[in-house]
């Protein structure tokens, strides 16, 4: 009966870890949800890493400073699919919620008028 017990405190604990570490993966808490930003800017690098990307963008501030701003997204795939590419873009995302600059991408326009999806969950189309 000991061993039954065992096996089956191992499988429960097992399940917990694969679950944690799937929400963990998921866990969008830097961002408040709660706010949403626009800003437009030109693609500066964009870090195609699996499980998201990071996509930074160069704004120009009131004193003509160019100012990166940096912006988590979607899976790769899911981007080239989407037909993304270095252009000028319009980010519409959730912002950082420690004030740095940055956020959760929910959608971008890129400067032809096409749509790019964004983050997974998020409310972004894509196609034109």
């Amino acid at each position: 009966m000991t061993t039954k017990l065992f096996v089956t405190a191992s499988i429960v604990a097992s399940f917990v870890v694969i679950a944690g570490s799937a929400l963990a993966h998921h866990s969008f808490a830097d961002f408040d949800r709660s706010k949403t930003g626009t800003m437009s800017g030109t693609v500066r690098t964009l870090e195609w890493e699996n499980p998201h990307i990071w996509l930074w963008i160069n704004t120009i501030d009131a004193a003509g400073n160019v100012v990166p701003w940096g912006f988590e997204g979607s899976a790769p795939a899911e981007m080239v699919r989407e037909g993304f590419d270095r252009d000028k873009v319009t980010v519409t995302y959730h912002p950082l919620r420690d004030g740095r600059m940055g956020g959760s991408f929910m959608r971008i326009v890129k400067a032809d008028g096409t749509v790019v999806a964004g983050a997974p969950g998020s409310a972004a189309g894509g196609g034109k």
